[in-house]
């Protein structure tokens, strides 16, 4: 690419950028206007919106935009001085105007001459019909090739994106902000930064936050240094007491005065550098916490970007179906995660399509009821507890109850006793089926029910729940529950088998103590009574395949879990407490792990593996359907006091460490982990193993050698060694088996029965 090939493409990336940002304030403010159509602030907004891209288009070339932005700006100019009142027609036009524009900044959209001829004759009609063919005829030659140019701008996350009401209405020229960059309000520079890199960077502050914590230790040790130094201070000062009293030599008195100059000395030094290193700590901790909240401020945006869009979707939408409808929204500058944002915005354009299809009446039927002809929809966006809660309500009609209950007849979906009997929020929940539909026709918009399953779906995998309520003749309502973020969730970590698990606070209706007694017997499955209702109870060892815990005190920890309609009880063996856990995502290689979404780092460091709900009750299902759900002995449990046999595992990789690892527990091994081959050599001369499993590549020393040692060492030579690696070429397993292993086995298949198969076949099983 030439330097003026170069040049021409990040201007036409700018051009872009400045449509996007642009158009948004000429959509705001033209449906601003629509309803009062002489407020001066919104006609100077879209006026120098219009005029900032008449400017812009001609600096990159685009003829097509200078032709089009510049008769909005015409139409604008004259609405301003008086000579024009905006009516619906020229609403119309210049919101179409704007779709035109932003299709022209647009690399991969199709725009041509004809169409932008068409508009501008359009528009210039609106103005003055009787001029209009005249002032085409003098209109620049509109080309438009120039909107056409390729470009790819890369996928990318802007970490200040104005709202159309916080873009300033005269926005610097392109030509004076280098590319990637924006300009805020205030002069601010804004940055386009990768999704990728954030999620880098969230992850890189969250373990330099864990890492601070590794000063706490070293700390205590120095205190304790302090104190033991002040003991010996005492003793040596003891000392030389009891020695005047039976006589001391000069030497002596010079040798303890020396001893206790040293020691003093050494005090003094020790108490400074502890000093320090808790002043070290402490900033340290600070700022680490600092850069984790902004990394994590990043990736959070004002839910107002969801909506980009919609307000003008809701209002040409009504005005097809002959409605008047206006969409009024609440907590435009709630915070929510960018990922959530992106998955939001499917699930409500379709809720907002079925309320102006399907909810708001006609004018006619509305006046007829004694409502106003408009009809309004009104979505509501907040925090609570840790949630992004949505409530997206409109004053229609309702949801025709009868009509539900006689279309769950007419599909047999319930007998006819049955569905006569059936209460309102049951008859609501049919709508969420997939393909129920209330209506007779299809419709290009979908009527009240149809696609429900699908934004039941999507809200979901958000890890959210969706409600319906409504009331007749006065309109409906959805409550949507969704985390503010994904890659930040705050949950209940618990212990199992002396292993920590994290439960989603979202998940979670409450945590109780179990006495014994409390447990009762129905259909041979163990329940408890809560809320009102009996509610299965599982052990957590059974599910994630961990030893059964102990109850000293004759109690059960409960975690009571609810997903949807399935509620249970799962028994842990500790409440470790809250925490908020930035999510890392397991390795993709290693596939589904049963019942886990995700990995996390405590406070200390240490691993937490993040449950998976709806995965876990479906386990709980399976279990149920094949008879195997184990029941939890009431009584005080004591561990098996056989010596076990030891494995250790040598991997870089913090995940394929810790599911080896689990693995090997939960079939009873005693195992060690080590983070490199020279980790590894150390661990195997300094204690007695019974099997090592080791990758190959990893930094300071590879498997291969740490095999080829351990061989050549008398003491270590007929240790058994497995092999795992990613590698699965012939000459990798020969690689590693002439080193000396006695068994090579690919990552990808180490996470099911294959690596435990192979312990056994090498060490039998896990009791000596």
């Amino acid at each position: 690419m030439t330097p003026d090939q170069m040049r021409d493409s990040s201007l036409l990336e700018l051009f872009s950028l400045e449509a996007e940002a642009q158009t948004q304030v000429l959509s705001a403010g033209l449906l601003a206007l629509e309803r009062n159509p002489t407020q001066a602030d919104q006609l100077e907004a879209c006026m120098r919106a219009a005029h900032s891209l008449k400017g812009a288009a001609r600096i990159v070339g685009v003829d097509a935009g200078v032709s089009v932005a510049h008769v909005m700006e015409d139409c604008l100019v004259s609405a301003q001085e008086g000579r024009l009142y905006l009516q619906a027609e020229h609403i119309d036009a210049l919101l179409h105007g704007t779709d035109l524009l932003m299709r022209i900044a647009t690399p991969s959209a199709k725009v041509g001459v004809e169409e932008i001829e068409a508009y501008v004759l359009r528009l210039q009609a609106l103005l003055d019909p009787a001029a209009a063919t005249a002032r085409l005829m003098l209109t620049a030659p509109v080309t438009a090739e120039p909107a056409q140019v390729a470009f790819a701008p890369p996928l990318a996350l802007d970490l200040e994106m104005p709202s159309p009401e916080t873009v300033p209405a005269q926005t610097p020229s392109p030509e004076l902000t280098p590319p990637g960059r924006r300009v805020a309000e205030g002069g601010e520079r804004v940055l386009r930064v990768t999704a990728e890199r954030l999620n880098s960077l969230l992850d890189l502050s969250s373990k330099s936050l864990v890492e601070t914590q590794r000063i706490k230790p070293y700390l205590a040790s120095m205190q304790r240094a302090r104190r033991i130094q002040n003991k010996g201070l005492r003793a040596l000062d003891q000392l030389g007491d009891h020695l005047k009293s039976v006589g001391l030599s000069l030497e002596a008195e010079e040798a303890l005065a020396d001893a206790r100059r040293l020691l003093a000395e050494s005090q003094l030094m020790l108490t400074a550098q502890t000093l320090e290193l808790d002043e070290f700590g402490w900033q340290a901790s600070q700022r680490a916490q600092v850069l984790y909240d902004t990394a994590l401020a990043c990736r959070m945006r004002p839910f107002a970007d969801v909506l980009n869009g919609q307000v003008r979707m809701v209002r040409d939408l009504g005005r097809s179906l002959g409605k008047q409808v206006r969409l009024e929204i609440e907590g435009e500058k709630t915070q929510v995660d960018r990922d959530v944002l992106e998955k939001l915005e499917a699930p409500l354009t379709h809720l907002l399509r079925n309320a102006v299809d399907h909810g708001i009446e006609s004018p006619e039927l509305r006046v007829l009821a004694g409502k106003p002809a408009e009809g309004r929809i009104r979505l509501r966006a907040s925090h609570q507890a840790g949630l992004l809660v949505l409530q997206l309500s409109d004053d229609g009609a309702g949801v025709d109850l009868e009509r539900v209950r006689r279309s769950v007849i007419e599909r047999q979906l319930s007998p006819v006793e049955t569905a006569a009997q059936l209460s309102e929020e049951e008859l609501l929940s049919f709508l969420f089926l997939p393909g129920f539909s209330l209506r007779d026709k299809v419709t290009e918009v979908s009527g009240r029910g149809v696609g429900l399953d699908a934004v039941q779906h999507m809200v979901r995998q958000l890890r959210g729940a969706v409600v319906l309520e409504q009331a007749a003749g006065q309109g409906s309502r959805f409550h949507l529950e969704v985390p503010l973020t994904l890659s930040v969730v705050r949950s209940l970590v618990v212990e199992v088998g002396g292993e920590a698990y994290a439960f989603p606070l979202a998940h979670i209706e409450r945590m109780c103590d179990l006495a014994p007694e409390d447990i009762v017997q129905l259909e041979g499955r163990q329940h408890f009574w809560h809320e009102g209702r009996h509610v299965g109870l599982v052990a957590a060892s059974q599910l994630l395949q961990r030893p059964a815990s102990e109850h000293h005190d004759g109690n059960l920890k409960v975690v009571v879990i609810r997903e949807r309609e399935a509620v249970y009880g799962i028994e842990v063996e500790r409440f470790v407490g809250e925490r908020t856990l930035v999510v890392l995502p397991l390795d993709p290689r290693l596939g589904k792990v049963q019942d886990i979404s995700a990995g996390a780092l405590l406070d200390d460091g240490s691993a937490v593996l993040i449950v998976d709900v709806e995965d876990m009750l479906r386990s709980v299902d399976k279990l149920l359907n094949t008879g195997r759900l184990e029941r939890i002995d009431r009584r005080n449990r004591h561990a098996s006091e056989a010596v076990r046999k030891r494995v250790l595992v040598v991997d870089d990789s913090l995940t394929v460490r810790e599911l080896q690892r689990k693995l090997l527990l939960n079939r009873g091994y005693e195992v060690a982990v080590a983070v490199d081959g020279m980790d590894g050599w150390n661990a195997l001369r300094a204690e007695d193993f019974d099997l090592l499993i080791t990758d190959i590549d990893m930094p300071r020393m590879d498997g291969i050698e740490l095999v080829t040692l351990l061989r050549k060492d008398t003491r270590l030579q007929s240790l058994p060694v497995m092999v795992v690696s990613y590698k699965d070429r012939e000459e990798d397993r020969r690689r590693g088996l002439d080193a000396g292993a006695d068994y090579y086995l690919a990552k990808a298949s180490f996470h099911d029965d294959a690596l435990l198969d192979a312990v056994v076949e090498l060490i039998g099983g896990a009791q000596g």
